[in-house]
């Protein structure tokens, strides 16, 4: 018989400690918040967007929006409507291609790839495509290149696409056949558009322009600079400049 005056010991209670459950929690809570980071790395806006709008409102009282393709009064627009949401896809796989299949021309310099508020422009150098004073294409050293970007264009279904001519601020040969650095730079850009055609692209998608001196991207200072300003823009157009 046991002795009564002998004190018994509690046995443990079962199952895990209590703040073992709060750490669970905020174990999940950061693999969940980590593996977002790792799904969002390459942003796509509009899906940013989505993910924001579903996450507004978590008061008492409010919830966050749904997902699913319907009206976001947030955003004042439908999911399946997003602006550039596909348009922006499309010209980051241009984008991609395009760095990919310039490669060598980008290290030489005679393209350059960048991306403004106009959409994806693939800037030819036109030292490299024309002889001094000329709007005639050297066509002998560009063939191939043109053929790629045809190449490149004609997978964008629904695209439209500018060709925009620049100079330097060297005023033209007044002896020469372009009056002004305005007739060059346009003509350069048509030449380029007819080339284009001739290798597989519908002209209906495009629109040509000459801006002469106007759009620098560089000082004219020094013949470097110079040497960037003269150049032919082909400009993917985003949503918002067709």
């Amino acid at each position: 018989m046991a002795d009564p005056r002998v004190k018994q010991k509690k046995c443990p209670p079962e199952g895990a400690a209590d703040w073992m459950l709060t750490y669970g929690d905020m174990v999940t809570l950061l693999l969940t918040f980590f593996v977002m980071l790792f799904t969002t790395a390459e942003i796509d806006g509009s899906k940013l967007q989505l993910i924001i709008a579903a996450f507004q409102g978590l008061g008492v009282l409010e919830g966050g929006n749904t997902l699913e393709a319907g009206q976001l009064a947030e955003l004042g627009n439908t999911i399946m409507q997003l602006p550039s949401q596909e348009s922006g896809r499309a010209l980051d796989t241009a984008r991609k291609q395009a760095i990919s299949q310039f490669q060598p021309e980008i290290k030489s310099e005679k393209v350059r790839i960048s991306v403004d508020e106009r959409g994806l422009i693939i800037s030819l150098a036109a030292d490299s495509f024309f002889e001094s004073g000329s709007a005639e294409v050297n066509i002998e050293e560009s063939r191939e290149l043109l053929q790629r970007i045809a190449g490149l264009l004609n997978t964008l279904k629904g695209a439209k696409f500018a060709i925009e001519g620049h100079t330097d601020s060297l005023p033209t040969d007044p002896n020469g056949p372009w009056p002004s650095n305005w007739e060059l730079s346009t003509a350069r850009a048509t030449n380029v558009l007819r080339y284009l055609v001739d290798f597989g692209v519908s002209d209906e998608n495009f629109r040509v322009v000459g801006y002469a001196d106007t759009q620098p991207i560089a000082l004219n200072d020094t013949e470097e600079g110079r040497a960037l300003n003269r150049r032919i823009d082909i400009v993917i157009l985003s949503e918002g400049h067709l």
